[in-house]
């Protein structure tokens, strides 16, 4: 009993931080370590290689089980699990695998660190991560970014950045959004709609940093009342007025940041069902909001996905995907509900 009044002495500490979880993969039952690591070494020494057992294993374990799977193959095969599976697997494959060898917080580090590194910057990654990932997620990102890289995330954002996007991001990256508050508090919320449509559509040119600040440290549900509030005020809702006031990356951003405080997982949906009518699938984007929200909100993503598309992604997977890749995500999407 002590411990149960442990963990709930520790969830008061952050009213409604912990965001709920709809995940599709979940803890295995029965999980025995040293027996899936021993699959995962005969499906790697298999003639060809077995690749379905090793997606059958990886895609029904979480995180800190597949963890204690390389650890146990570790003390079987005298070699580090990560290494024999890059030799064995290629492809696509490889990348989700890979992939599900991290953390979650580690996948997204890695994937920010990747679209900074190297000649350009992959905005589209780097929008679609830091403005649709939670105060707590961006605060363990950062942590693990600077174990990773030995590098600050606001620095090399910064490095790789400029202007008004740049100070979108930087002040995202700095964590500073209130926790959500019990107390509605309608006064502030009148302020702030009034102070957006100020720095906006009321006004010649647009004040960005008033924007900034309010869409950066306002809590979620404050803001979802902000922008209902927005509409006395404006002839245009909040999204609308973005795309008429911005432009470019700092509009895409803005807008990212409103969709997912209004809905996430329709946000991400909506993402999957652009990335997958382009011809031959966008597999990096795919890959990406699979692998990193799979143990996060993939559940609810699938139940908006079908909503908006009229069909389950797990059918759209199997239209537009094939061969080994296919069968990795349809086993990171679960049955469908």
């Amino acid at each position: 009993m002590a411990l149960v009044s442990e963990f709930l002495g520790q969830l008061s500490l952050h009213p409604g931080s912990l965001e709920p979880k709809f995940p599709t993969v979940v803890p295995a039952a029965d999980f025995n370590p040293d027996k899936d690591a021993a699959r995962i070494e005969t499906a790697i020494k298999s003639k060809g290689v077995d690749e379905q057992t090793i997606i059958d294993v990886l895609t029904k374990r979480t995180y800190s089980q597949r963890r204690e799977i390389a650890f146990a193959y570790e003390r079987r095969a005298k070699k580090d699990m990560i290494s024999a599976l890059k030799t064995a697997l290629s492809g696509s494959l490889e990348t989700v695998i890979l992939g599900l060898m991290r953390s979650t917080a580690q996948y997204d580090a890695t994937e920010v660190r990747g679209s900074i590194k190297g000649l350009g910057t992959d905005e589209e990654t780097l929008i679609e991560i830091l403005c649709s990932r939670s105060n707590d997620e961006l605060v363990e990102i950062k942590k693990v970014y600077k174990d990773l890289f030995k590098k600050d995330l606001d620095k090399d954002v910064a490095g790789d950045t400029s202007g008004n996007f740049a100070k979108l991001l930087l002040a995202l990256v700095q964590t500073k959004r209130d926790e959500p508050s019990a107390i509605v508090d309608y006064e502030k919320i009148d302020q702030d709609a009034r102070a957006l449509y100020e720095a906006g559509i009321g006004v010649k040119g647009t004040d960005v940093a008033t924007w900034i600040s309010i869409m950066s440290e306002r809590s979620v549900p404050h803001l979802q009342r902000v922008f209902q509030r927005y509409k006395n005020f404006s002839p245009y809702d909040m999204a609308e007025s973005i795309k008429k006031e911005v432009k470019g990356d700092l509009q895409k951003s803005f807008t990212v940041l409103v969709e997912c405080f209004e809905n996430k997982q329709l946000f991400f949906a909506n993402r999957l069902s652009e990335a997958m009518k382009s011809k031959g699938a966008k597999e990096k984007v795919v890959t990406r909001i699979i692998v990193s929200r799979c143990e996060v909100d993939l559940k609810k993503i699938c139940s908006e996905y079908k909503a908006i598309v009229g069909q389950s992604l797990q059918k759209t997977i199997l239209e537009h995907t094939k061969g080994d890749y296919q069968k990795v995500l349809l086993g990171l999407c679960g049955p469908e509900h």
